[in-house]
């Protein structure tokens, strides 16, 4: 069994003071740094989005953020512009370890979100994470970051969608909690098999 970590998102415009701050979100940083040496594999996901991204609810006038609106691959979340390329809001938190083996950066389509690590929203275009993972004979994986209820849980939906074992640590994940977001994603997480630690 080859194991790895994933660690979602853990960027400076997801925590506090950030322009999509998830509540406590830097305190999945010190849990998430000491669990990094007991893995095979330790790979980051990085949102990185270009300015003017279609997820961005400055995008659509007359929207606001955390209204939706629907696009050719579904609804989607309108977000305050966040991780956008290059700027200090994508890097990752200062006192994250960041000598992982992979960066997957993901979002960068203009017209397309992107939460899971996996696929873009469309379910369909892949970000390569998967064909590193089977060329490195990885079989399980564990999860953390930032946000639980959204790109964690859309990164752990797909990974056991694709035949991974996956848990999710949830002492180092925090949620943003949008409109019961949290109990729906911890819901489906369960119904697909992934393991839920605490």
């Amino acid at each position: 069994m080859t194991q790895a970590l994933i660690v979602v998102d853990v960027q400076n415009d997801f925590c506090p003071g950030g322009a999509l701050a998830v509540p406590g979100g830097d305190q999945v940083v010190a849990p998430i740094n000491a669990m990094m040496d007991h893995f095979d594999a330790v790979i980051l996901t990085q949102d990185w989005h270009p300015a003017g991204h279609s997820s961005f609810a400055s995008s659509h006038p007359g929207k606001a953020p955390f209204e939706t609106t629907d696009m050719p691959y579904g609804t989607q979340v309108l977000w305050p512009d966040h991780c956008v390329q290059g700027t200090e809001g994508a890097a990752f938190h200062p006192a994250l370890r960041t000598d992982g083996d992979l960066i997957i950066r993901k979002g960068f389509r203009p017209a397309i979100d992107s939460y899971s690590g996996f696929f873009e929203n469309d379910q369909t275009t892949p970000t390569g994470l998967e064909g590193y993972l089977r060329s490195r004979g990885i079989t399980h994986l564990t999860l953390a970051g930032l946000a639980t209820d959204f790109c964690v849980a859309f990164t752990a939906l797909d990974a056991a969608r694709l035949g991974f074992g996956v848990t999710v640590q949830l002492s180092a994940c925090r949620a943003i909690d949008l409109d019961g977001s949290l109990k729906s994603a911890l819901t489906q997480m369960e119904e697909a098999g992934v393991g839920l630690q605490s």
